[in-house]
């Protein structure tokens, strides 16, 4: 079945559809003017071309081409700095722009909301931190490098999805799927994401708040962090603005998430602590930064929390001071 009601695209082809991309070199010389990260003349707009390797989970501002003005493409894109991304106005720049009204014309009549949800085609399960790594981004131009999920739900469901992508026993279960360097549709359509229903449940850590309820402000924390994806926190009932850029906070709460999906796909402590264990090059990320396995330990430290409350009927109280908003 489909009970997502998705729909699949692969936006532009970089080989046939080169000819409507435009350097930052060609719209300079030919008048246009840079506005964030779009190009704008009278009235036309130049949206920029995401690639895959701009976006990370709940980043889409994770890799920028801006270094590379003079039209050579680096082999790894540069990764902006916190103080950059601690900025909401600040956006990446592509190698590339596109035409807004190229993709309006393929988004016409299959997606009429100001954001896309997608993954990276390019993985590898052996030597990558993480197999499936899925983002929102705003409504622009995507290579087909990144591959769009097009749900046919509300945008809240939507968070609850990503969500779930971006979770490590999602993750796991993907490495056993993927047999080269390419997660591809028909991949993804095999992979166990839970189904809509769940999220309109009640958590079992706490009980006055559904399983969606608790999820959004956390995911909404991740992922809205400058106002160019100020639509997605609108269709998702937010209208205050972008949250601070927190490492540390961003890294807690991602393991709150990946703790609750360990729950939520009924996985027993034991299975999570060999689950993790699997985690190879993630680990040895994690020990050359920190000296330990971070996420091994805060993630069990979760699990465990999240088993207590479950167990005692005293709801899951996060030890996070609440979050502080852009002014």
């Amino acid at each position: 079945g489909n009970p997502w009601g998705l729909r699949f695209m692969r936006m532009f082809d970089m080989a046939n559809d080169s000819n409507l991309f435009r350097t930052r070199a060609e719209l300079t010389a030919a008048g246009w003017r840079l506005d964030g990260n779009r190009y704008m003349m009278d009235n036309k707009v130049m949206l920029p071309l995401y690639e895959a390797k701009m976006a990370y989970m709940y980043n889409h501002r994770s890799g920028t081409f801006e270094e590379a003005a003079s039209g050579e493409r680096p082999h790894r894109l540069p990764t902006p700095s916190d103080q950059q991304l601690s900025d909401p106005n600040y956006a990446p720049l592509p190698c590339y722009w596109v035409e807004q009204r190229e993709v309006d014309a393929k988004l016409e009549n299959v997606w009429n909301h100001g954001w896309l949800l997608g993954w990276r085609d390019v993985t590898d399960a052996r030597a990558s931190v993480r197999t499936v790594v899925a983002c929102v981004i705003p409504r622009t131009a995507v290579n087909d490098k990144f591959l769009l999920m097009l749900p046919s739900v509300e945008a809240r469901l939507a968070a609850g999805l990503l969500s779930n992508l971006c979770s490590l026993p999602f993750d796991y279960s993907a490495r056993q799927k993927v047999g080269g360097i390419s997660l591809k549709y028909f991949t993804m359509r095999q992979l166990p994401a839970l189904i809509p229903g769940i999220y309109s449940e009640h958590a079992l850590w706490c009980s006055t708040l559904t399983v969606l309820d608790w999820l959004l402000p956390r995911v909404l924390e991740l992922t809205y962090t400058a106002w160019d994806l100020k639509p997605f926190a609108e269709d998702c009932g937010d209208d205050g603005p972008p949250f601070i850029w927190d490492a540390d906070r961003r890294f807690y709460l991602q393991c709150e998430i990946d703790a609750a999906f360990f729950h939520l796909y009924g996985i027993a402590r034991n299975d999570v602590e060999y689950i993790l264990d699997t985690f190879f090059v993630l680990q040895r990320s994690d020990e050359r930064a920190y000296g330990e396995y971070r996420t091994k330990r805060v993630v069990l430290e979760l699990y465990d929390a999240l088993a207590h409350a479950t167990v005692t009927g005293q709801p899951y109280i996060s030890t996070l001071p609440p979050p502080r908003r852009a002014l």
